[in-house]
């Protein structure tokens, strides 16, 4: 009898713990598919809305906040950033001027609005070439380069040139699904000495056509 229970228990024990194991995130396939067609089939997107967790991390030091951002693929967007509830920092960027209060420095800017929109709208190239190399697609024109998973069409990093030889570090990870659509739910940026990291906890894509699709939407 006291086998038949510890056998029942350890049972049940190892079927708990598969329960809480994390799934794994099985991306689907698109070999065959023309890279070009895989980029254009997301230019319908015109703005992406999304709550995420925050770290800044400069030299030895970092900070941490939540945040909220309405970003638009023409570069608008408005951003705040909380921190242990209480409003920290705003920033809002339209047709190339940037407010912010507090005020940030230079670096933090550029991460802030051009690297985001980019990051964010990675897909978003023009006048680009494609070379084919083992796993990916390496995507490319006078100011980025992107790295795409030639399977899953997914984006591994990408490089943003800036000025005075400058180059923004954008690295993907962690794929998660809005309605079709997947999207990296945590994104690293690296400028010289700074570095920021979004965990993306919800988002919801803003289509042409008013359509929005979010986190919380039905999986196709």
């Amino acid at each position: 009898m006291l086998k038949n229970v510890s056998t029942l228990f350890l049972i049940s024990c190892i079927l708990f713990l598969c329960s809480c194991t994390a799934k794994r995130v099985e991306l689907p396939v698109y070999e065959g598919i023309d890279v070009r067609e895989a980029l254009s089939s997301k230019n319908n997107i015109s703005s992406v809305d999304s709550t995420f967790s925050i770290t800044f991390e400069k030299d030895d030091s970092e900070i941490r906040g939540d945040g909220v951002v309405n970003m638009a693929r023409n570069g608008n967007m408005t951003m705040r950033i909380y921190s242990f509830g209480f409003l920290a920092f705003e920033l809002t960027s339209e047709n190339g001027f940037i407010k912010s209060a507090p005020a940030v420095d230079r670096n933090k800017s550029i991460i802030l609005t051009y690297g985001l929109r980019d990051c964010i709208f990675w897909w978003d190239m023009e006048d680009f070439e494609i070379e084919e190399k083992e796993d990916y697609f390496i995507i490319s024109n006078l100011t980025r380069t992107l790295w795409l998973d030639r399977k899953t069409m997914f984006p591994k990093k990408q490089i943003i040139s800036l000025e005075e030889n400058r180059q923004l570090n954008i690295y993907y990870e962690n794929p998660e699904k809005a309605g079709d659509i997947w999207y990296p739910s945590r994104i690293r940026i690296e400028l010289s000495k700074y570095a920021v990291t979004l965990k993306i906890k919800d988002i919801s894509f803003i289509l042409n056509a008013q359509t929005k699709v979010n986190h919380n939407s039905i999986y196709n």
